[in-house]
């Protein structure tokens, strides 16, 4: 079952049965809004390139980032599918993914936070139908969506995060809009959640 994630919410990583998930997926997707007027209409929506970033934490350092450069941590336990460069067509799938195999992150680090950002410079008043969401990458089965909230001159946001508690790993929901079109814009403000 699927929990529509709030700001500031958060929730367990462990399955029903007690156990610990081990694959989870990080699920990115949108589509350019409509452009208004009566000649915009006619052009089309722009393409917009948003891009999923994870930043690996320990404590309160970076020691790491995956994104559309770098499509693995150094050790291999985030993994990013591969940069889409104009979103889907509003089916609701994952335009971009971000894979993390909670059992290979090392010791050391103790939160992954998730950002979208519009590299080629939109704000989300542009950007419809955007959401991200965690699945179970096992089972597939959907856990958390968080829907990327239309409207705002921001261009970037802080997703989420996961972090590590006594008995595993929670997801905290931050939804905090930011400007950037990369990770490093988002340093500052993402220092704040840590």
């Amino acid at each position: 079952m699927s929990v529509n994630l709030t700001k500031g919410q958060q929730i367990s990583l462990s399955k029903s049965d007690g156990s610990a998930l081990s694959a989870v997926r990080m699920g990115l997707g949108w589509q350019a809004a409509p452009r208004k007027g009566f000649l915009a209409k006619l052009a089309g929506p722009r393409d917009i390139d948003l891009d999923a970033s994870a930043l690996l934490f320990s404590g309160g350092q970076l020691a790491d980032v995956v994104f559309f450069q770098h499509l693995s941590s150094d050790d291999g336990s985030v993994r990013h599918l591969g940069d889409n460069l104009t979103g889907g067509a509003g089916a609701g799938g994952d335009d971009e993914v971000i894979l993390v195999d909670l059992p290979r992150v090392p010791s050391h680090v103790d939160q992954i936070v998730f950002t979208v950002n519009s590299f080629t410079g939109q704000t989300f008043a542009e950007v419809q139908n955007a959401f991200c969401r965690l699945a179970d990458e096992t089972t597939g089965q959907e856990l958390a969506r968080y829907t990327l909230s239309g409207g705002g001159t921001h261009t970037a946001q802080i997703m989420a995060k996961l972090h590590r508690t006594g008995s595993g790993w929670q997801l905290k929901a931050l939804g905090e809009p930011a400007a950037g079109r990369t990770f490093q814009d988002l340093l500052p403000a993402i220092a704040r959640h840590l």
